[in-house]
């Protein structure tokens, strides 16, 4: 018992909270997904998988998941792509590394209420910045309404999203290529491998872990994205910019349908886990 408790026992607060905060609201989402309620009346109308029929037959909630697919795809190229050459670039001895570390890490850690409500201004169509700029060039025919107009309010919103999220993969790529011991590039330096040698051999097989990991953030975060379509677009215009994070804010507190709303939510979560888990394990045995 002693060395249980010795081996266990600190464990026990952390998972009585973790219970508490986390599992148990869960369980409780799952249960009020399975009935029709308005999230305040104390009645419940049991309607069992209806919700999570009703979703895949609805045109918003599929273009809600289709904007989450298009956001997982774009977070899986521009950010994680531009992080790599950030990182790579930075990792050499120049002037002045340290400054533009900063520079290109300062947006990572502003929240994205603040980042949605200061790129919102950039894309005002009468005051906005952009137009602003390009209507000095003599480009007015090019200046438009960004965030209004449902062919350029999705690309709008991943310009943004691509300044704040380029920052964390460029820093974890730093940290992986500080790992890779320098007689590795030596080595092959005297042995002849060229620098497209060196970076196909040594670099990118040194940093597999740190893909991995970064790969897995870059998913979730995109999955669970709310703070800036929330803040910039409404969802819309229209409804063109709702992915299932949003989605599921407004039906669950704007159109009052609690079990609609938590159906959305555990299927995002279960969407999540059929994406990260197989990923992992498979790049974690090799």
């Amino acid at each position: 018992m002693k060395r249980f408790f010795a081996k266990y026992g600190l464990l026990f607060p952390g998972m009585g909270i973790y219970l508490v905060f986390k599992i148990i609201p869960m369980l409780q989402s799952l249960y009020v997904s399975l009935f029709s309620w308005d999230g305040l009346s104390p009645k419940k109308t049991f309607v069992g998988f209806s919700n999570y029929v009703s979703f895949f037959s609805d045109p918003v909630s599929l273009l809600a998941l289709a904007n989450t697919f298009r956001w997982m795809v774009f977070s899986l190229t521009l950010p994680l792509g531009l992080g790599f050459f950030l990182a790579v670039s930075l990792d050499r001895k120049m002037a002045g590394k340290t400054v533009f570390r900063s520079i290109f890490y300062i947006p990572t850690v502003l929240p994205l209420i603040t980042l949605g409500v200061i790129w919102g201004w950039i894309f005002n169509p009468s005051y906005g910045a952009l137009n602003v700029f390009l209507r000095s060039m003599g480009l007015s025919s090019v200046a438009r309404s960004w965030l209004a107009l449902p062919e350029t309010a999705t690309w709008a919103l991943m310009v943004p999203a691509l300044w704040r999220n380029c920052g964390l993969p460029m820093v974890l790529f730093l940290a992986g290529l500080q790992n890779i011991p320098d007689e590795l590039y030596e080595a092959a330096t005297i042995d002849g491998a060229r620098g497209i040698h060196r970076f196909f051999h040594i670099t990118i097989p040194g940093l597999v872990e740190t893909f991995i990991i970064v790969t897995s953030l870059l998913v979730v975060d995109s999955l669970r994205l709310f703070d800036l379509i929330y803040v910039m677009t409404w969802g819309g215009p229209g409804r063109s910019t709702q992915v299932l994070a949003t989605w599921m804010y407004f039906n669950t507190f704007a159109y009052y349908k609690a079990g609609y709303g938590s159906a959305i939510s555990w299927i995002l979560t279960v969407l999540s886990v059929v994406i990260i888990y197989p990923y992992i394990k498979i790049m974690s045995e090799k």
